[in-house]
This record gives structure tokens, C-alpha cells and sequence, in this order.
């Protein structure tokens, strides 16, 4: 029998899965309406978190961040049964993830960290990404009914804290991404291009695609043979920003973005691969 504590969009739908598959499930909310709706696809609900864990040998989490993971675990540590074991699903700190694995592993339950990078509808479909670091042999008892929660199960090593870590770049990324997306249709709204017009661009050009040779690049320190300097590059940035201001749209990726490029420029490099201004930060 399973425990799901947090049935919110992500919850909710990780519960109809297992229910899909025949799995029996109890679930609690902090908000009890979002619990009992799961009722409807033959879950449990349970108005106290310590009820809902009560003879569970595997309890789930998907809560907003480490104080609340925190609270609701610790309501719900006296229905907790020796050998359960708690897989948490929650985007937290690295070093809330390593916490928590020492805490509990003092009280005899293990604690296995496995943030996602999944919506809703993955949780249903069991697609995305499931990542996962820590005791290897608890990944390994675990990884047959975890690889059936997502599309594609990882394992970053022994450190508990390192799918957090895994976790928290992905998701820079995502907000860099988003936040570049943001400048593009700032500056297509400076140069009078229609935003849909600008976003079609990206149906055919994905510099997503791009994104594993430029690491490589950096990784490699091979920056004396570029294929865009570093200087041409600054000059794009300076006509991205010179049209931004001239349409009255203020741009906020690229500031940043030229900032650093000037500090490289200034450091002799105007000739390098513009990947050169990740270089400092290699180990």
C-alpha cells in the first residue's frame, strides 16, 4: 500500500497513475477538497497526514518546498512503520535533500529524494524525467517501480544531494530560457515584427539544439578557434539593445549578457569564441 502526501496538479495526477495501474492509495492535502477528489478514481483520503501513512511501506511527497516537507513529515512520523521508506518528489535545497536523508535514516526510514522534471500531464502519462542520487542500493530497490512513475529514470551518484543540485540546473535553465524568450519578443515588439511572426522563427530554427556543442566548447577550454568571436558577438548585442532603445521596450537577458561580455572584452579576449565568458567558472 502506498501514501501520497500532496495532491495538488502534480500529485493529484502521480495518484491517478498508480490507481491506473491498480495500486492502492491513500492520500492527504493540506487543503482536504483536493484529497477527497481523488476518491472518484478509487484513491483514500485522509484528513490527518499521520492516518494516511499508517501501514504504508512507501510514502510519496510532492509539497511546495523544504519547510513544508518538513512539517508534513514530521506530522505524520507516528503513522510511520519501521521500513518505509519516503520518496520525495518535491523540488528542495541540496542541502535540505542531505537533511533530510541523515535525519531520518537516525529513526530507521529511508529517504530517497527523486525530483522531476514533469507537469501534471507527464504524471499521467508517465513521460519527462524522474532524478534521483544517494544510497545505491536503495536507488536500485526502488528504480522498478520508480521507472514506471516517468519516462526516464536517472541516477547523478551516491551524494543525497545531488539530485537536488541536478534538479535546481535544469530548472535555471528552463527560467534563462524563458526569461531569453521574454527579450525576443521585447525586441520583435521594438522592430514593429509581429510576436507570433517572431515565435515562428523558432519552428525552424532551434538553438536549442545547439545547446550540447556550446558545452562541449566550454568544457574543452577551446576557445582561440571560434566560430563566433567574441567581439561580433558584443556588436549584436549592442544592435539588439541600441533597436531595443530606440523602441522604447527595455530588454533584460541582454544587459546582463553584454555587461559580462565587456568585462571579457576589456580582459584581452575580443578575438576568442564569445564562449570564453563562461570559462572562469570551469572545475
Amino acid at each position: 500500500m502506498i501514501a501520497w502526501l500532496g495532491t495538488g496538479l502534480l500529485g493529484a495526477n502521480f495518484v491517478r497513475a498508480l490507481r491506473h495501474r491498480d495500486e492502492q492509495v491513500r492520500v492527504w492535502n493540506r487543503s482536504p477538497d483536493k484529497a477527497r477528489a481523488l476518491e472518484a478514481d478509487g484513491a483514500r483520503a485522509y484528513a490527518d497526514a499521520a492516518e494516511a501513512v499508517r501501514g504504508a511501506k512507501r510514502v510519496h511527497v510532492t509539497l511546495s518546498d523544504d519547510a513544508a516537507v518538513d512539517e508534513v513529515l514530521e506530522s505524520c512520523r507516528p503513522g510511520l512503520i519501521a521500513g518505509a521508506i519516503i520518496v520525495d518528489h518535491t523540488t528542495t535545497s541540496p542541502d535540505g535533500a542531505a537533511a533530510r536523508v541523515a535525519r531520518w535514516a537516525e529513526r530507521g526510514i529511508a529517504f530517497q529524494h527523486a525530483p522531476v522534471f514533469m507537469g501534471p500531464q507527464n504524471a499521467l502519462e508517465a513521460t519527462g524525467f524522474m532524478l534521483c542520487s544517494g544510497d545505491r542500493a536503495r536507488f536500485d530497490a526502488l528504480e522498478p517501480v520508480l521507472a514506471k512513475m516517468t519516462g526516464k529514470l536517472l541516477y547523478f551518484g551516491p551524494q543525497p544531494e545531488r539530485a537536488a543540485g541536478m534538479k535546481l540546473l535544469g530548472n535555471l535553465f528552463l527560467v534563462a530560457m524563458v526569461a531569453g524568450a521574454n527579450d525576443v519578443l521585447a525586441l520583435a515588439k521594438a522592430l514593429g515584427i509581429p510576436s507570433a511572426d517572431a515565435a515562428g522563427l523558432f519552428n525552424s530554427f532551434n538553438p536549442g539544439a545547439q545547446l550540447p556543442a556550446r558545452f562541449a566548447r566550454i568544457l574543452e577550454a577551446d576557445f582561440t578557434h571560434p566560430s563566433w568571436n567574441l567581439a561580433m558577438a558584443r556588436k549584436d548585442t549592442r544592435l539588439m539593445l541600441e533597436a531595443a532603445a530606440a523602441g522604447g521596450v527595455p530588454l533584460t537577458v541582454i544587459p546582463a549578457a553584454a555587461r559580462e561580455m565587456d568585462r571579457w572584452l576589456a580582459a584581452g579576449h575580443a578575438e576568442d569564441d564569445w564562449t570564453v565568458i563562461a570559462s572562469a567558472l570551469l572545475t
